[in-house]
């Protein structure tokens, strides 16, 4: 803006002297009009709003579960607009549920639905089903390993608040692995307790769809009440109440850094 006014008056000046040798009178209009142009530029100047040219880089998202379907279940929606954004997601699955099902059938549904919402990389590790408090240490140092080869900047977990046993140790073990992370919020697995307390949404009004979709993809827990699609809906539309949208996926912070969140 300051250049502009400057131009227009050395413009003016110059215009001036060319005229001022046909007619003195003529040539000092000319100055005059175009110094008040300018004068008129910088009275304005603060009001233009400046659009600074920064390009925010993707950021990086670890998406830790402790079976097959749980990040779906959980925060299938929030990584599916994650990855539509821009962002990167990998997700991790640390055993293949064979408990509570056929595991060479869940342990390929789980590459299945990370797939399908687009993550960059998905790892399944075959650590005992309902056992993996057992293997705390093991699995913690599975984590290190996908954290220092992936630098997430934010990571996504069960929470503490959870009954499921297996959700508390991977809980545990994320926390402890992911020690000097920036971020880590904890998402909202159908066995939470009434502890459970977000205080993190994210507006998933337009994949709320997307996630019903993905949590289809786990057919071989198709006939649990929590995999039904009027119930993921239901949960949507009630964190959307809260966080005063359509539909939301609720997060407790365990950790927040605005830098690592950027644009999210």
């Amino acid at each position: 803006m300051l250049s502009l006014a400057m131009i227009l008056v050395g413009t003016g000046l110059i215009i001036g002297e060319l005229v001022h040798v046909i007619g003195g009178w003529l040539g000092h209009i000319i100055v005059a009009f175009f110094a008040a142009c300018a004068a008129g530029l910088l009275l304005v100047a603060p009001y233009f709003r400046r659009i600074p040219n920064v390009q925010l880089r993707p950021r990086r998202v670890l998406a830790v579960g402790a079976h097959p379907d749980d990040l779906e279940l959980a925060c299938g929606a929030t990584l599916a607009k994650l990855v539509d954004e821009g962002h990167i997601v990998q997700t991790v699955v640390l055993c293949a549920g064979a408990e509570g099902g056929h595991a060479e059938v869940r342990a390929i549904e789980a590459q299945r639905g990370s797939r399908y919402l687009r993550a960059a990389h998905t790892n399944v590790h075959d650590f005992e089903d309902t056992m993996l408090a057992l293997s705390s240490r093991e699995m913690v140092r599975v984590l290190e390993r996908a954290i220092g080869d992936f630098q997430p900047d934010i990571i996504l977990t069960h929470s503490a608040h959870d009954q499921h046993q297996d959700h508390e140790a991977v809980h545990h073990a994320t926390m402890r692995a992911a020690r000097r992370s920036p971020s880590i919020l904890c998402y909202e697995s159908p066995s939470v307790t009434r502890d459970f307390c977000p205080d993190f949404f994210v507006d998933v009004t337009e994949y709320v769809d997307v996630k019903v979709r993905a949590v289809e993809l786990h057919r071989d827990q198709r006939g649990k009440p929590y995999m039904a699609g009027s119930q993921l809906r239901a949960m949507a539309s009630f964190r959307g109440r809260q966080a005063r949208t359509g539909a939301a996926e609720g997060f407790e912070v365990a950790r927040l850094s605005g830098s690592s969140l950027g644009a999210i």
